[in-house]
């Protein structure tokens, strides 16, 4: 006599392989957004020759044919990189002028770019470096000369207010941002002193240099001319 044993259809092993959880394709926007982080990246570390379309394409999971189609190539990439930072630290130091005293306004903006240098260090060393590309939307002296033109206007005032010659702001103006730039590119790697001391030493001498200018400054050596 034959028993029917009942089976418990839970303890049947199943045929059904593990399914693998599906991949999310990125947007468009989303794919070239993880294309300029990665290129900044490389751009920051290996500078613009040694970086190639391979290692970006490589970097982001996809084919070179990706990078082409957002950037055109490695150099439309690296042009928006530039393009993007150089605006970034624009609106940062103009963005943190807002003091009404002369002196507060030079610290603002001593802190704005190294606010910038301290949140964005791939972003500076970007921009530090010469661009190798004509089509490149910027370089770091025009960045500065940008700079020094917002900051003329406030200059001239205090000339005039002084009795010296308001039309010699932009000369001071694109020295005393130039200062502040080329004290920034050599704290991007000493990083000492502190931030605020760095700031602190920088509006001393450009305050008092301010402070103590002649109306009409003159040589002391023998070239005249």
């Amino acid at each position: 006599m034959m028993v029917a044993v009942a089976t418990d259809s839970s303890s049947t092993p199943s045929n059904d392989k593990p399914q693998r959880p599906r991949r999310t394709r990125m947007t468009g926007a989303e794919r070239r957004q993880q294309l300029l982080e990665i290129g900044r990246t490389l751009f920051a570390t290996k500078g613009f020759e040694g970086t190639s379309v391979e290692e970006i394409a490589a970097k982001a999971g996809v084919s070179k044919p990706v990078v082409y189609e957002h950037f055109g190539g490695k150099e439309g990439l690296y042009a928006v990189v530039v393009d993007r930072e150089m605006r970034r630290l624009l609106d940062m130091v103009t963005g943190s002028l807002t003091a009404g005293h002369p002196r507060e306004l030079l610290e603002q903006a001593a802190f704005a770019l190294l606010d910038y240098i301290e949140e964005s260090t791939d972003g500076f060393r970007i921009l530090v470096r010469d661009s190798p590309i004509p089509q490149s939307t910027g370089s770091f002296a025009s960045l500065i000369s940008d700079i020094a033109t917002k900051v003329e206007d406030i200059l001239g005032r205090e000339f005039k207010s002084r009795g010296f010659e308001p039309k010699l702001a932009p000369l001071y103006a694109q020295a005393l941002v130039g200062m502040v730039a080329l004290t920034g590119q050599w704290w991007l790697d000493v990083r000492r002193p502190k931030k605020a001391e760095v700031a602190a030493h920088l509006v001393n001498l450009a305050w008092h240099g301010l402070d103590g200018l002649e109306p009409k400054p003159r040589l002391i050596g023998h070239r005249k001319n």
